[in-house]
Order: structure tokens, then C-alpha cells, then sequence
């Protein structure tokens, strides 16, 4: 079983590069085993081309790591927060992809304009505020996790319905029910916010989406009626 847990972590890894979403050995994807509290994750700075899914490091949720001869990414503070308060996910990435990281360096929510972003995220993907010099110097990755929270409850956003976040002069965080939509929310993210980008290039003034036809194509994927997709 944990060999599958293994499996699933390594794959969104491979997914990442295979998606352009990493650079060097830039970010890192997890998948969790909700049952025996233990998930998954990419050894630090090890290079995607040399991993394998035996090098996938096994971690529980009180940060002890269970299985592995390396060390785990030093993200896995932040996956660990984020697990231990946010109950309904399965899987969590980390990238560096260059237009999110530019909105989070910028502290700027990425801004909902088109349907496109409101497939996926139901309004701006949020950013968190900075980490205080403190939070920086004292367990910076579990603080990480905690202005991510934080950022959550302030505004009382469900996880699932922003399957994102900006990490305020660092970078974006995203997740999903499995480690494969984690991995889909981290490339939505790049895009809806590439495609910001050029929309504030052409129309720097415009105004965000209409509510109902957010509200609309939303509902459509994820809402208690959605059509989108097929029956099973």
C-alpha cells in the first residue's frame, strides 16, 4: 500500500516537469495516505531526470519520517500544515512556474477575468500576507503552512473551492483530492495567470468577472448539480 502512496507521489513529480512547471530542482509534489497519517514526497534537491518512486520519501503528520535513506524536501513543513488543517485533500504541490511566482512576488492576488480561471478557482487565486521576520527565522516552512491557513480561515475559503494559493514573495502552493489534481490546480494556476497577465497588458482597467457568470461555470464542474464531465 505504501509502495502505491509512493507511486502516486512520484507520478505528480514526473507530471510537474512533464507540464514545464519546474525549473532545476525547483518544487516538489506529496500525496498522503489519510488512513495511516503518512504521506509521500520528493527528496530535497535530488534532480526529477535521476528520481525514482522508491526515493520518495515516507513522512507522518507529526513530521517523523517513517521510511527513506534521504532527506525530505524542506517544503514538507509546509505539506504537513497544510494536511493537518486541511482534512479534504489528498495531495499538495509546490513550483517556482514564472507567472504565479511573479503575481506572489508582487503580493497581487491573481485576478479572475474570464471563465477560463473560473473553471477551476471560484475568484482570485488569494495571496497570503509576508512572513514576519520572526516567522522567518523561526520555523520558516511551518510558518509557510501558517500564513496559508491563516489566509483560509480569514476569509473562510474552502479549500476545494480555491484549490490555491500565492505565498506572499515566494511562490504558489496548490492542491486537490489526490496528488494528480494537485497537480492539475498548479498548472490552472500558471495559466490563469499567464493569461492575466496579457488581459492587464490589453485592458489594464478591467473589472473582474460578472458574479453569475462566475457563479455559472463554477457550479458547472463543481457544484452539487455539475454537468461538466461524464456520469459514472
Amino acid at each position: 500500500m505504501l509502495n502505491d502512496l509512493k507511486r502516486e507521489a512520484y507520478e505528480a513529480n514526473m507530471a510537474l516537469q512533464k507540464h514545464g512547471l519546474i525549473n532545476l530542482t525547483f518544487g516538489n509534489a506529496s500525496a498522503i495516505d489519510r488512513a495511516k497519517g503518512i504521506f509521500a514526497i520528493k527528496p530535497s534537491g535530488v534532480p526529477y531526470e535521476e528520481l525514482s518512486p522508491g526515493d520518495m520519501v515516507l513522512v507522518d503528520l507529526h513530521g517523523k519520517k517513517v521510511e527513506g535513506s534521504l532527506n525530505p524536501s524542506s517544503d514538507t513543513p509546509t505539506h504537513r500544515h497544510l494536511y493537518r488543517a486541511f482534512k479534504k485533500i489528498g495531495g499538495v504541490v509546490h513550483t517556482h512556474s514564472a507567472c504565479a511566482t511573479a503575481f506572489a512576488q508582487a503580493g497581487r492576488p491573481i485576478p479572475i477575468f474570464g471563465t477560463t480561471h473560473a473553471d477551476f478557482f471560484n475568484g482570485d487565486v488569494p495571496v497570503t500576507r509576508k512572513l514576519t521576520s520572526i516567522e522567518i527565522e523561526d520555523s520558516y516552512e511551518w510558518s509557510t503552512g501558517g500564513v496559508i491557513v491563516e489566509r483560509f480561515l480569514a476569509d473562510e475559503l474552502d479549500p476545494l473551492d480555491f484549490p490555491g494559493v500565492l505565498v506572499n514573495r515566494h511562490g504558489p502552493f496548490s492542491w486537490g483530492t489526490t496528488a494528480a489534481k494537485a497537480v492539475e490546480s498548479a498548472v490552472a494556476m500558471e495559466l490563469v495567470a499567464r493569461m492575466a497577465l496579457m488581459t492587464l497588458e490589453l485592458a489594464p482597467k478591467l473589472k473582474p468577472i460578472e458574479p453569475e457568470l462566475l457563479e455559472r461555470h463554477f457550479d458547472r464542474k463543481h457544484g452539487a448539480t455539475a454537468t461538466y464531465g461524464q456520469k459514472k
